[in-house]
């Protein structure tokens, strides 16, 4: 059997994709210089204080970038719809094309649910009126349904990630599976790595631990913060400056060089990140119940059955969420009994859980940051002076009247930050820390992968592609959520 092609059948295509993309970069480069050159002093400007449109080279230059760009997307919409229809006759794209047909039809529906009802959906359906939100918004929602579709569900990937076959170690994208048996895969769409695994099906299966991590780890981070900021920015005085002191302590140590130092084996034989899983996944728990107990003060009938059932639900994840066979903290000469079995709903892996206790500690001290600066600025507003005089409690000004008033940079920044924690995850696994060496985690696999970069690329060139375009795509969100949020 005859290895597969790029393109297939398609390959007449490749020449108009050549095309269009060598015209969309020249087009983009010769504007941005003559946005340099020229001067904006020749357009006319309007008594209601708009400009003219931009005419001339770079109007004209700003055109062909416009059409050039529809070019590319529509060519490429064309590889991902025949290519879907065709399959393997469609070459490797056409066949990972197939092999994501769940993944292109919940984006479709995604795209088409938002922007029929982006007007009842607040600032996230302003998101579809900004272009560069949308592509970003794209690119990430194609990987967190990659990795649900691929890693969690395994409708996308072909092959077992950490099953090896025999003859197919380095082998190039394309390449047969040899001695294939009925109902298996015969295809390594894009190839095998150092160890004969299939490399498309880590890269997806990959994907899924990057988003189990780096979006929840980020959440519990802004729940620390927001627990402590808003008290230290609302109140001020010492709890602000012991608070503040804190934080500062965290941040003056290199950010990296933690972050190596709380994964390493050594420290985890301490057990510190457990004793640290206690401290720090408690805050939501206390989040959940100040914002409960805050907002339903006046109705006690309603509030105390809604708190016993939040605190109760959540008091058990969090007991599950510490405790690992039995125990929260477990080291070599003692241990720490947790839930018993019975009781314990679920077991993380011991180096998972390092790895997100330390994403929490690391980025807690940066959100406290910002949501402090946040509250110290809001709390003169006049809308919370007007809740101060109705007698509303603190509590419920912190949190129903500044925390939604903040809502745009901090949705920024989440976003921002879930992006600094894939590299940081990227980062770890490239150095085999924090994750066990047989995770199909990108960081992990590019450093598989880098061995033999120069002989066989594809092993660390697909993960390394996928930790761009996922960082990339959070980048764009997070600017589109800047761009409207500063018009909402």
């Amino acid at each position: 059997m005859e290895h597969l092609t790029w393109t297939g059948a398609l390959a007449p295509l490749n020449l108009f994709l050549a095309l269009a993309s060598a015209v969309l970069i020249i087009a983009a480069l010769a504007q941005i210089v003559a946005g340099i050159v020229s001067s904006s002093g020749g357009r006319a400007v309007y008594a209601d204080g708009t400009m003219d449109a931009n005419k001339g080279v770079s109007g004209f230059l700003g055109m062909i970038v416009g059409y050039s760009f529809a070019a590319v997307v529509c060519i490429a919409l064309i590889y991902i719809v025949l290519g879907a229809a065709m399959g393997t006759t469609a070459g490797i794209l056409g066949a990972m094309s197939q092999q994501l047909v769940p993944v292109w039809l919940a984006l479709v529906l995604t795209f088409a649910l938002s922007v029929t009802f982006k007007r009842k959906l607040g600032l996230y359906g302003k998101l579809f009126d900004s272009t560069v939100g949308m592509i970003g918004f794209g690119l990430v929602m194609f990987w967190v349904y990659a990795g649900l579709f691929g890693g969690a569900l395994d409708w996308v990937t072909t092959h077992d990630t950490l099953s090896q076959y025999s003859g197919m170690k380095n082998k190039a994208p394309g390449t047969p599976l040899r001695g294939g048996e009925d109902g298996e895969y015969i295809w390594f769409l894009l190839g095998g790595d150092n160890l004969a695994r299939d490399v498309f099906s880590r890269l997806f299966d990959g994907a899924w631990v990057v988003i189990k991590i780096a979006p929840f780890a980020t959440l519990f981070a802004f729940m620390v913060g927001i627990t402590l900021g808003l008290p230290a920015g609302y109140y001020g005085g010492k709890l602000d400056t012991f608070l503040s002191f804190l934080a500062n302590l965290i941040l003056a140590f290199p950010v990296i060089l933690l972050f190596y130092l709380l994964v390493t084996p050594e420290i985890v034989l301490t057990g510190i990140p457990n004793y640290m899983a206690l401290v720090l996944f408690v805050f939501p728990l206390i989040f959940l119940a100040v914002l409960l107990n805050s907002r339903y003060y006046t109705q006690p009938s309603f509030r105390t059955p809604l708190l016993i059932i939040v605190l109760g639900f959540g008091a058990w994840f969090y007991l599950s969420l510490v405790s690992t066979d039995g125990a929260v903290v477990a080291t070599p000469t003692y241990s720490i009994p947790g839930l018993p079995a019975f009781l314990d709903g679920f077991d993380i892996d011991p180096n998972l859980l390092v790895v997100f206790v330390s994403v929490v500690f690391v980025n807690a001290p940066t959100v406290f940051r910002i949501v402090r600066g946040l509250a110290m600025d809001i709390k003169t507003r006049d809308y919370v002076a007007a809740a101060q005089t109705r007698g509303e409690g603190p509590w419920y000004i912190m949190l129903w009247e500044i925390l939604p008033n903040a809502r745009g940079p901090l949705i920024v920044d989440f976003c921002l930050r879930i992006g600094y924690t894939t590299i940081l995850l990227g980062t770890l696994g490239f150095f085999g820390l924090g994750l066990s060496s047989e995770s199909p985690d990108w960081g992990t696999t590019i450093n598989a992968g880098r061995r033999l970069l120069s002989i066989y690329p594809h092993a660390a060139i697909a993960p390394a592609v996928s930790l761009l375009t996922l960082v990339l795509g959070l980048n764009l969100l997070a600017d589109g959520l800047r761009e409207e949020s500063l018009r909402d």
